[in-house]
């Protein structure tokens, strides 16, 4: 007669037939948080007396093993993806990989929307950076469309940004705007975020901004790793220097790489100045770069191109 199975073996078991079931409908990830992953590294529990049976298969694919700072399950059945000379070298601390909406389908899937709350509510409460987490107003999370193609990624809030809890809303904000406006696209079809989260603070200073540290930049950004694994988008926009260190690991300056395409994890990335350059610097020569940079994500996007469009910034 077989033994009848402890708490643990018909919990684990209760697990796994959650799981298959999720499988079943098109499930493929699901957000595990940090202590729910601490919890799961802890040996089972011993019960007292001869040890009960146990399926060995069964208890293989229950285990999970992460380190502690990985927000959710990287599966290990994904091959990496291709990289070029521009490739990024920091690894995204997960992957995802939801079924892409079908016409008519109503758009986000449920688990995409739901990965992506988690994902914000664990930036919103982060203090892993306690000097930042002390002086900040608001966590600077992100905005925008999570199903978009094309997505701009910046350097950190500033001031203004802090103030709203919205990345982008400032002098360069709104500049940004109407570049993307002067794509055909409107703000809320795309997806903005920042590198850091967190404004970067300024002791002693009443106002200004400084560059994010290097380990700032290490700690904040799998968040934003996180964002563009689950978003998925076919065009990144990196605005700026620090944009692209943070993206590529790459700290050749801004002016060398805008307008050359590279590549973080197989999606195309465009370097091109950040809209705070070019609020200091009004010279048409170069707003017609960074143009140039935005009719070639235009290309690459497939998006029709007016006349008008194409002579944006030339002299007349």
């Amino acid at each position: 007669m077989k033994p009848m199975a402890d708490p643990y073996e018909q919990l684990l078991d209760a697990t796994i037939q959650h799981l298959e079931g999720l499988k079943s409908c098109g499930v493929r990830h699901i957000a595990v948080s940090p202590e729910t992953l601490r919890a799961l590294s802890q040996p089972a529990p011993r019960p007292a007396g001869p040890p009960p049976e146990v399926r060995g298969s069964r208890r293989e694919e229950a285990q999970i093993s992460a380190p502690e700072n990985q927000p959710a399950i990287q599966p290990t059945f994904l091959a990496p993806a291709p990289a070029d000379n521009l490739a990024a070298t920091t690894p995204s601390p997960a992957i995802y990989d939801f079924a892409a909406p079908q016409a008519g389908d109503g758009g986000t899937s449920p688990e995409k929307a739901a990965a992506f709350a988690a994902l914000r509510e664990r930036a919103l409460v982060c203090v892993k950076c306690a000097h930042l987490a002390a002086s900040r107003k608001n966590v600077v999370f992100g905005v925008g469309n999570i199903d978009a193609q094309l997505m701009f990624v910046g350097e950190a809030p500033g001031a203004d940004e802090d103030e709203q809890g919205e990345p982008f809303v400032g002098k360069a904000g709104q500049l940004l705007t109407k570049i993307i406006q002067a794509t055909g696209f409107q703000r809320a079809d795309v997806y903005i975020a920042n590198i850091l989260k967190c404004r970067p603070d300024t002791p002693g200073q009443s106002a200004g901004n400084r560059k994010p540290t290097p380990d700032e930049m290490a700690t904040c950004i799998p968040y934003l790793h996180e964002q563009i694994d689950l978003i998925r988008p076919k065009v990144i926009v990196a605005l700026g220097a620090t944009a692209v260190e943070g993206l590529l690991g790459k700290t050749i300056g801004i002016t060398k790489l805008r307008g050359t395409w590279g590549t973080y994890r197989g999606t195309p990335l465009m370097p091109t100045y950040h809209p705070a350059y070019l609020l200091r610097n009004q010279a048409m020569s170069e707003k017609r770069k960074v143009w140039e940079d935005m009719l070639a994500v235009m290309e690459r996007l497939d998006l029709t191109i007016s006349d008008k469009q194409r002579n944006y910034f030339l002299k007349a």
